[in-house]
């Protein structure tokens, strides 16, 4: 029984957690691992920002998902895509061999340095991948005012949040 009341208040308590911080949205800058760039948040304002967490590793489904939304990209010019890991830079260079120059040149890889964003907005930990625990993979959308509005945690390394599922998120909230 104490079990189950331990996991219902952790539950309450992250709930709360994610509530509070969507409606008090704290600035926050990234650094990107495969070019000069940086990612402001407050740079933003007025449009929707897609922020992908990728996971840590060597992830083929990671490379999959960003390589969609890189040719994707241009049919929703009001988001800005941020895809962003957890690994050194040396990693991420590694990992990104894999995409052209031309794309990572538009869309950046950021850094999360020991995963503070990503704990930051409340993604949830402890799946094990590649012999590592991670956390899930997971998009969160903020609104043009900078507050979450969106937000789509996997249940596993290839659960992922199809771009046209996006398409279909942001259609429907900038009609509201």
């Amino acid at each position: 029984m104490k079990m189950k009341n331990h996991i219902i208040l952790s539950v309450i308590l992250l709930t709360i957690a994610v509530f509070v911080y969507a409606q008090n949205p704290v600035d926050f800058k990234l650094t990107a691992a495969t070019s000069k760039s940086q990612f402001i948040l407050s740079n933003e304002k007025g449009k929707f920002v897609a922020l992908h967490f990728l996971l840590k590793t060597d992830c083929p489904y990671c490379i999959r998902h960003v390589q969609e939304y890189f040719s994707k990209a241009g049919r929703l010019p009001n988001v800005v895509q941020v895809f962003i890991k957890p690994d050194s830079d040396t990693e991420i260079e590694a990992w990104t061999s894999m995409l052209t120059g031309d794309e990572l040149e538009k869309f950046p890889i950021y850094r999360d340095p020991d995963s503070k964003l990503a704990d930051q907005f409340s993604i949830p930990g402890g799946y094990a991948f590649h012999n590592q625990i991670v956390h899930f993979p997971a998009i969160v959308l903020l609104g043009p005012d900078g507050k979450e509005v969106f937000r789509y945690v996997g249940k596993n390394n290839n659960d992922r949040f199809s771009f046209e599922l996006l398409v279909l998120k942001v259609n429907e909230l900038t009609k509201k």
